[in-house]
């Protein structure tokens, strides 16, 4: 490590910005007894507090009970970058991919659910930071903006206030020597603090009745009649139905865990910037920015003016969701040698927070739903990215699904299908890890790292070389 960053990570905490607050909620208690409801929820990440919010405002009377291993928010939900996008099934390029003939349609449910999670925001006056400024896909050097190009396309096919930016155009939105081009989408989209609207989200849930157990997590399941017992370390639910929100979090059900990997996307904050800084920056309209590298890397700005740069993905054998190799800055320093590179007004600046979050890959990088004990328990999960808004989406769905609401949604492909099938261990990490390093150093060395991200590609992971 050389000094410029070794100074960097000199005061770093190693845990994630969003969730280092003191005015986080005090945990819930354990269950600690047999219960039994109509909708258990396992998880308190976005999906599981959206489900509960849906569930208890589609039927007031309806008992809800949600367990989870920790504390709401602990998993991916109180650490991704946050940027607000109305896509359902991560991104434009990945909707048309995996379902063409459904893309009108998606289109308009996501512009749908973004407008009806901000009313949820406003409606209930959730205190989260947000910020609708749109967010902007740059374009890192000339062979960059043939991808926005096409971006483009499906944008304003579908509607969307989007704008292609020319190299001095992008300039004047964010200093930035590696930005060619961008594309900025305007409406519907910006930024938001997730801790903070995920414990809005468990406020409100609280408030419309819906009981929380904490530290509680889900050790089996098993069919019991014509309900569903799940037993935890000190009690158990008997539930006439149950909704699994633990999206990478999968050990507890190995069908989940054969579609479903646990990646690591790494991110850092800086310190708050200096009004020199920003000035130099530029970034006045504060969008959320996705730019068009291999191994990509997106940004935002916070309400306290700190940068926050995510990307670099890694993978830990048997899908470990807490490695302690992400605890200390050796993970991190490619990730602030290519913020230095790319914005550098920041050059020098100090990290704050360093942190990883597990992310649920699959061949479809968007949601998909699996069922178990005859219907009556649904997973809903598989986000790569995006799943901040598109988890309010999903959980509606879920809803339809497990009771069994025959509405449109059920009838569009991504609702009936699962993603394909992904190699077991030790396969699994070793090909993850050549993929890792092929993402890594493609842009630099390419080679035999292309027909690699190729194959990869065909298999069903969309990575472009």
């Amino acid at each position: 490590m050389n000094d410029k960053i070794k100074k960097a990570f000199k005061n770093t905490k190693f845990t994630p910005f969003w969730l280092d607050n003191p005015n986080r909620p005090d945990p819930e208690k354990k269950l600690e007894s047999h219960i039994e409801t109509d909708l258990l929820i396992v998880g308190s990440g976005f999906t599981g507090l959206w489900t509960a919010v849906q569930a208890k405002e589609q039927n007031p009377d309806r008992n809800i009970v949600v367990i989870e291993a920790n504390t709401a928010a602990i998993g991916a939900s109180g650490r991704p970058g946050a940027i607000l996008s109305t896509s359902l099934m991560h991104g434009m390029e990945n909707s048309n991919r995996l379902f063409t003939d459904d893309m009108e349609e998606l289109e308009r449910l996501g512009k749908e659910n973004m407008d009806q999670f901000r009313e949820t925001i406003e409606k209930y006056n959730i205190d989260c930071d947000v910020e609708w400024t749109g967010e902007l896909t740059v374009a890192i050097g000339k062979h960059g903006i043939p991808d926005i190009e096409s971006e483009h396309h499906l944008y304003i096919k579908h509607g969307h206030d989007a704008h292609l930016l020319n190299q001095q155009e992008v300039q004047k939105e964010i200093n930035s020597p590696l930005f060619e081009g961008g594309l900025w989408s305007k409406k519907r989209s910006g930024t938001i603090h997730p801790a903070k609207m995920a414990w809005g989200l468990k406020r409100v849930a609280k408030a419309l009745g819906v009981i929380f157990y904490e530290n509680t997590p889900m050790l089996n399941s098993k069919t019991k009649a014509q309900q569903v017992l799940v037993n935890t370390p000190n009690g158990s639910i008997l539930a006439n139905k149950v909704i699994l929100a633990t999206n990478a979090f999968t050990k507890h059900q190995k069908k989940i865990s054969k579609r479903v990997a646990a990646i690591r996307d790494r991110i850092i904050m800086t310190v708050p910037l200096t009004e020199a800084q920003l000035s130099e920056l530029g970034w006045k309209n504060r969008q959320g920015i996705y730019d068009t590298r291999t191994q990509l890397n997106y940004m935002r700005l916070t309400k306290d003016n700190r940068v926050l740069f995510g990307g670099r993905l890694d993978y830990f054998f048997d899908n470990d969701t807490d490695p302690d190799y992400d605890k200390k800055a050796e993970p991190f320093e490619r990730l602030l040698e290519a913020l230095y590179k790319t914005l550098p007004a920041l050059k020098d600046i100090e990290i704050s927070h360093a942190w990883s979050g597990p992310i649920a890959l699959t061949t479809r990088m968007a949601v998909h739903y699996q069922h178990f004990h005859a219907g009556k328990m649904i997973y809903a999960g598989g986000y790569s990215g995006f799943g901040v808004t598109a988890s309010r989406f999903a959980a509606r769905v879920a809803l339809a699904i497990i009771d069994d609401v025959d509405i449109p949604e059920r009838h569009l492909l991504f609702s009936k299908t699962v993603p394909a099938w992904i190699p077991p261990e030790p396969f699994r990490w070793i090909g993850a890890k050549i993929t890792m390093y092929a993402l890594d150093t493609c842009d630099e060395k390419s080679g035999w790292r292309i027909p690699w991200l190729n194959m990869v590609d065909k298999i069903g992971f969309p990575l472009k070389p």
